[in-house]
């Protein structure tokens, strides 16, 4: 035992130092008490009805055209571990072409490349809106699955053109995966952790609540950010929520805060613990739904259980374990986010990538392949020449030279195109035989015009081929098989943001919508001073929650180095960036930054002199600064989300997410989840109604981050073009008053002393 315990340790340790976070500690499982005898599952397991709609699960536009050359299209799903799919049904909508031969052309459907189903083409189903149900066998679903439909067309019986405009079958956005999921009973066992509370294969928003004895302090709060914002980590593009109760037991997967002296009543017989604590253990009525305990002696021993959690997980067996210790082995950098583009060193795509086959595609006309990549906000490339991306790739050679070509585009504009063409070899060598030439290499130099990016960006790579599909001519038919195409651009191909400086001008809501920022600037938020009330609400601690898992999502870290805080005297002076959550202190609310105030029904903001419409439209101080004040007391819900400088550090920001009630908060809440509010905020101000999210810059513009005094100058001047101009006519005028005093000296310098007189 103590030799496979040295092992473990061992292992740990090393996988620590790789990763340079921290070094945990964990009891063994035979030491801890025996979990809790299992409660006897019902006779019936619960059900839930699932339609996924083509429109919601379908790759954009949510609807697909199947062509005779692109004849497949395709939708994934996964199923969860705790539940198991009984019933499954394909509903499909479609619309064949009117030039079809009936019977000939049909539809296949294919699971997980198993053939589930067949639908032939009926003379009365031509040009036609249809519908279809297929049963599908559930035996066949998997954790991941993949539904591909492929279309056979045929319009004529001899010498058919593949790329025929009359050879197409429309997908409606109205077709749907119809499934029904089993719910599965679920041992208390830890090893599958993150699973129940946390499915990858779930494609859904994470929905997990959070349960308090009461209203918690500091510590407790504190502890359910950081494992929040690691969750939210797990879930990214999915999107998370975390619904707080108070000594009510959810009703779903949740997890329970609880120490020694404060526990909720249902665990009032739970044995004490002795020290940092997590446990699974099955919900007191419901025998499918688990509880994720973590418990300890005082709030300190809860911080530490959650940083075991967020940084030892992998080393979780049975259903409890005890955390002895978590010591930070190094220190987190500036900007040094999972998923974010690394800004001291080239990064390689292959760093980049989210899945294994992602720089790859193939087919006729092979799928563009996508790349996304995330920036920090504050990346300073306002005069940039452009980035320098050194682009490899791999290709089937086309089969018409100078033809075919690689379009490059960055959030869906163009940047560059390249012919694809066997390189150093006759055009007509590989006519006929493209894929025995088999898959050339190239590589490229290519600048990135820096204006273009922003926080997150799109690299789409589009293989164009032009195929050569004749069908025969003046009596004359000839048969082609049309060669699959394979492209590849290479992991090793790399992107170097390094060598620029960060500096933005605040307040900027984008930024935090859309990154994070200025919080994320340490994706361990080590820089940063949550303020809360001392008695929250849980709809506040639900906000505060939502608001470090969405940071949470956009880093890729969890907050291990947050602070939080309940009393405003203390946090005003600390060097951090402060985020509020609920009032802001009685000692700011007279404090002309302050563009708006949310207090019980009444509310106040001050308007600009002149607003933009648009969040990228640039905005002169003068017109940012506030011409009126309007005071409004109303009944209907309001939140804000409200941006200004420190009163004590001029490099640091105040992030405040108010709301005037209950309502309001639920509002905020609302906005906080959905991407498209998100994109709305931007400029010091946010404000949330039923209408939707309205922004506004407004107040004074400051600075965070460093440039040197030429490049400041440079850059105050390139906003003023007025000015600029005024002062470039005055330094020709300079130069050409001291050109013209040099020569006049040079003048009398050469002539003679009597051409003087």
């Amino acid at each position: 035992m103590m030799k496979n315990l040295t092992c473990l340790t061992l292992l740990f340790f090393t996988l620590g130092a790789a990763y340079g976070a921290q070094g945990v500690e964990y009891q063994t499982p035979s030491a801890v008490a025996s979990p809790p005898t299992q409660p006897a599952a019902p006779a019936q397991a619960p059900v839930r009805d699932v339609r996924l709609r083509f429109a919601d699960v379908a790759p954009p536009p949510g609807t697909f055209v199947l062509r005779g050359v692109s004849p497949e299209g395709q939708i994934e799903f996964g199923v969860r571990s705790d539940e198991v799919v009984t019933q499954a049904q394909l509903a499909l909508e479609f619309t064949p072409s009117p030039s079809l031969i009936p019977i000939e052309s049909h539809l296949k459907v294919y699971l997980n490349d198993q053939l589930v189903g067949i639908t032939a083409i009926t003379k009365d189903q031509l040009g036609k809106s249809n519908h279809v149900l297929i049963d599908i066998d559930p035996l066949y679903i998997g954790d991941f699955n993949r539904l591909r439909l492929e279309f056979i067309g045929h319009y004529q019986d001899i010498c058919e053109n593949p790329a025929n405009s009359t050879l197409w079958l429309d997908i409606g956005k109205f077709s749907s995966l119809n499934l029904r999921y089993q719910r599965l009973p679920l041992q208390n066992e830890l090893s599958h952790f993150p699973e129940p509370f946390f499915d990858a294969r779930d494609n859904r928003p994470l929905v997990l609540p959070m349960m308090f004895a009461a209203s918690p302090d500091a510590g407790q709060q504190r502890a359910a950010a950081i494992l929040a914002s690691w969750f939210g980590g797990r879930a990214q593009w999915r999107g998370q929520s975390f619904p707080v109760l108070f000594n009510h037991v959810p009703e779903s997967h949740g997890i329970i805060f609880a120490t020694n002296a404060r526990r909720p009543d249902f665990l009032h017989d739970h044995p004490a613990v002795n020290g940092p604590t997590v446990e699974m253990i099955a919900h007191p009525t419901d025998p499918y739904v688990k509880l994720l305990l973590i418990m300890g002696r005082d709030d300190n021993d809860l911080i530490t259980a959650v940083q075991g959690i967020t940084q030892g997980n992998i080393l979780f067996r049975g259903s409890r374990v005890t955390v002895n210790e978590v010591s930070q082995l190094a220190p987190r950098l500036p900007y040094d986010a999972p998923n974010w583009v690394r800004t001291d060193r080239p990064m390689t795509l292959g760093e980049l990538k989210q899945y294994p086959e992602q720089l790859s595609s193939s087919g006729i006309q092979p799928s563009p392949i996508p790349l996304t990549i995330n920036l920090p906000p504050d990346l300073f490339l306002i005069h940039s020449s452009g980035i320098d991306m050194r682009l490899k790739y791999r290709y089937t050679a086309p089969q018409r030279d100078n033809d075919s070509r690689l379009n490059i585009s960055l959030n869906n504009q163009f940047v560059q195109a390249y012919t694809l063409g066997p390189e150093g070899q006759p055009g007509n060598a590989v006519l006929h035989l493209p894929l025995l030439r088999g898959l050339f290499d190239s590589a490229k130099a290519l600048t990135i015009p820096a204006l273009k990016l922003g926080e997150i960006n799109q690299f789409k790579f589009d293989f164009d081929y032009t195929t050569l599909l004749a069908s025969g001519a003046e009596g004359r038919c000839e048969t082609y098989t049309t060669a699959v195409n394979h492209v590849v651009i290479d992991d090793s191909s790399t992107l170097d943001f390094s060598g620029y400086r960060h500096f933005l001008p605040m307040p900027d809501l984008r930024a935090f919508a859309s990154a994070g920022f200025p919080f994320s600037r340490m994706a361990d938020l080590s820089e940063t001073l949550v303020l809360v009330n001392k008695q929250p609400q849980p709809v506040q601690v639900t906000t505060l929650l939502n608001a470090l898992g969405g940071i949470g999502a956009l880093t890729g870290y969890p907050a291990l180095g947050l602070r939080l805080s309940d009393d405003w005297s203390q946090a005003k002076n600390l060097d951090s960036d402060i985020l509020m959550v609920g009032t802001i202190p009685q000692s700011l609310r007279d404090d002309r930054k302050m563009s708006m105030l949310v207090d019980a029904t009444q509310s106040w903001v001050e308007q600009p002199n002149r607003q933009v419409p648009l969040p990228d439209m640039a905005l002169p101080v003068s017109d940012a600064a506030a011409d009126s004040q309007t005071t409004v007391s109303a009944q209907g819900p309001l939140a804000a989300i409200i941006g200004v400088q420190s009163p004590s550090h001029s490099q640091r920001s105040i992030v405040a997410l108010l709301a005037d009630g209950q309502q309001g908060f639920a509002l905020l809440n609302q906005a906080l989840g959905d991407s498209g509010k998100r994109a709305a905020m931007f400029g010091s101000v946010a404000i949330i109604r039923d209408s939707g999210v309205n922004s506004l810059r407004v107040g004074d513009i400051y600075y965070v981050g460093h440039l040197p005094w030429w490049e400041r100058i440079w850059n105050a001047l390139a906003t003023h073009p007025v000015l600029m101009a005024i002062i470039a006519m005055l330094s020709v005028v300079l130069v050409a008053l001291l050109l013209w005093r040099g020569l006049l000296i040079l003048t009398r310098r050469r002539l003679s002393p009597d051409d003087r007189d």
